[in-house]
Parts: structure tokens; sequence; C-alpha cells
């Protein structure tokens, strides 16, 4: 069994920064990838950002050039930096592993984008 924590978020301006984190713990044997999802109020979760264990990354079109995933794997933890953070923004960030083929979710965090 796997275990997700996320953290990281909270409240920031249109413009601003926040960075968030998610680590991995339990019955670790190999991670293959990790990423970000999302999810807004009445919106479908949507892939925003992964990173797989051989460093490729991969952004939806909405956040490229302005939020970077990268991966610590001696920590088994994913960061995304997010800057020119915007309102549409706004949503539960969840972390998510893959590992031996099974897929792991963490509870998520708020992130909300408003001045």
């Amino acid at each position: 069994q796997v275990q997700v924590a996320e953290s990281g978020g909270g409240l920031a301006q249109p413009g601003g920064s926040l960075r968030l984190s998610c680590a991995a713990s339990g019955s670790i044997s190999g991670i293959n990838a990790m990423a970000w999802y999302r999810q807004a109020p009445g919106k479908q979760r949507e892939l925003v950002a992964g990173i797989i264990s051989g460093g490729n990354t991969h952004y939806a079109d909405s956040v490229k050039g302005r939020f970077t995933i990268s991966r610590d794997n001696a920590k088994n933890t994913v960061y995304l930096q997010m800057n020119s953070l915007k309102p549409e923004d706004t949503a539960v960030y969840y972390c998510n592993v893959l590992e031996s083929g099974y897929v792991y979710w963490g509870q998520g965090t708020q992130v909300t984008v408003s001045s």
C-alpha cells in the first residue's frame, strides 16, 4: 500500500506563486510516474502536469510556461511550482502516483487565486 500526501495549497493573488508538494510513502518498489490533476467546482478532474521516471514531462496547454513539475526520486516526492497564477487556476489539486501498475491518489489540496 502506498500513501500519498499533498501540501502547499492556499490563497494567492492573481500573478502570484504557490508551490505544491506531494510525497509518496509506504510499500514502494518503483514509481513509474507522478502527476498533478485539478478539479474546479462543477468541472471534471483534469491533468495539469505529469512526470515519468525518466524525467520527461507533460503539461496541459492552459499551464504551459507558468507551471513547472519536478521530482525528487530519492524522496519519492513531486513538486508543482505555479507562477503567474490566474483566477481560473482555482481548484482542488490532487497528486497521482503510478507505482508497480497501481494508481494512488492524495486527498487534495485547495488552491484559491483571488484578489
